[in-house]
């Protein structure tokens, strides 16, 4: 009994114990990586073809996957999988282009911070978890911060662009929370369960990429290192540690790792493509952290919940001892 409450109380809905700091680290590395993703698409990879790209990087890895697990879905989740796959992947990376391409890079990123939002609102629904004010407080703030750092003084809106944005965080908002209530298959790795998604949402790119773009279009050295780099890494290794993140974490504490993403976007920025970060994006990047801290931490009402409850008088104590001592043998206690 007392083995199970620890694994309970430090794995539980209220946020990271010190047990899951690894865990949570190595999660926070998948939006970190994702945060190359602008540099490496600007410098390294050709215009013109973002579909193509977000197919090179889900496919392939998925494949390789699967040719090194080979293990694939069993039942009912070669649906599961499908939909995950879509949501997560197929439909995600789309509706991302589209928002990059239409809007200025930091208003699609400060759309995109919404996720952490929407994945509080929907798991009322489909996680039946309560509704916490301390990660709806904490969700706005990420994205005000984000807004900070990304967002210039001249910034325009498209319609579409701000539809498509939203919808992207919509979009994977539900696939983190669907993948968080199904979790995975007893004896499935998360390399496994990443390649299935993986190859999923590529197959699901593969029409779709070639309708729109056409032809693919050539490929030199740098190219290739970054269409390898986007894929390897940036697709097959950070999504096994996303999604074991996911299925091992509580769902708004990997929900706010995502805002690392757009950070690093403008470290990566300022670093390799000369941009500048001035008071206001450094106060940004204080409320961002912020508020990624504060999403590991459980909400108050919780703590003080909890401390009342562990807080005993020595009567208490006396009571409960006396009576568990006097329990017959078999009856609930």
């Amino acid at each position: 009994m007392t083995r199970h409450t620890t694994e309970v109380v430090s794995g539980g809905a209220g946020g990271v114990r010190h047990g899951n700091l690894p865990r949570t680290a190595l999660t926070a590395l998948a939006p970190s990586v994702w945060g190359t993703t602008y540099v490496v698409t600007t410098e390294l990879l050709p215009e013109g073809h973002p579909l193509f790209a977000g197919f090179l990087r889900a496919l392939p890895a998925g494949l390789i996957a699967l040719a090194l697990t080979r293990t694939l879905p069993r039942g009912a989740w070669w649906g599961k999988a499908a939909a995950l796959g879509v949501l997560n992947i197929g439909l995600f990376l789309p509706l991302l282009f589209v928002a990059a391409e239409r809007l200025p890079g930091g208003v699609a990123a400060t759309l995109a911070a919404a996720q952490p939002l929407v994945v509080a609102v929907l798991a009322i629904t489909v996680l039946h978890e309560r509704l916490s004010p301390w990660r709806l407080l904490w969700g706005v703030t990420g994205v005000v911060g984000v807004g900070l750092v990304v967002i210039g003084p001249n910034a325009t809106l498209d319609t579409v662009g701000v539809v498509a944005g939203l919808a992207g965080a919509v979009t994977m908002a539900l696939g983190v929370t669907l993948t968080k209530r199904w979790g995975r298959p007893a004896g499935v790795g998360a390399t496994t369960f990443a390649g299935w998604q993986l190859t999923a949402g590529g197959l699901f790119l593969l029409p779709l990429t070639f309708l729109v773009e056409g032809a693919p279009p050539a490929i030199d050295l740098p190219a290739a290192l970054g269409y390898l780099w986007l894929g390897l890494v940036g697709g097959l290794i950070t999504y096994a540690l996303w999604f074991q993140g996911i299925t091992s974490l509580p769902v708004a504490s990997v929900a706010v790792l995502a805002l690392l993403s757009p950070l690093v976007a403008a470290v990566l920025g300022a670093i390799v493509l000369d941009q500048t970060l001035g008071p206001i994006q450094l106060v940004g990047f204080a409320l961002s952290l912020a508020a990624i801290v504060a999403g590991q931490l459980p909400p108050r009402t919780r703590t003080r919940a909890r401390s009342r409850g562990r807080t005993r008088t020595p009567e208490h104590d006396s009571t409960s001892t006396s009576t568990s001592t006097s329990a017959p043998e078999g009856s609930p206690r």
